[in-house]
């Protein structure tokens, strides 16, 4: 996990922020299997394909983890919620170093009609 387009996709300040955050990984109830991928191949490999726009099926080989095992734990860690808690803790971190401006904050609404009667 030392080659520079790794490093630059995870810098180890942000793995030290996402590692406590991973949920544990839990082996397939059927059993045998290979052993488990290190979390933070899978991190990377995950963070390549959604930062570069790239397929699942397109995925490097070099990252060392293979298409179904980066989708599988994508999934996984998607339905355990882990993506808003790794925002959370990359915003609160960079808050506690003060390193957001927050006078270049933009926010997002939506304005629906009311139903009649609904009050």
């Amino acid at each position: 996990m030392t080659d520079a387009l790794s490093q630059r996709l995870v810098p180890d300040e942000l793995w030290a922020l996402v590692a406590p955050l991973v949920p544990q990984f839990t082996p397939r109830r059927q059993g045998g299997g290979t052993t488990p991928v290190d979390d933070r191949a899978v991190f990377t490999a995950i963070v390549f394909v959604l930062t570069s726009g790239c397929a699942w099926r397109h995925l490097p080989p070099s990252f060392g983890v293979t298409v179904p095992t980066a989708h599988r734990r994508f999934t996984e860690w998607t339905k355990a919620g882990l993506w808003p808690r790794v925002h959370r803790a990359v915003l609160d971190e960079l808050g506690g170093q003060g390193l957001i401006d927050w006078s270049r904050v933009v926010v997002d609404a939506a304005a629906v009609r009311a139903k009649k009667g609904d009050r």
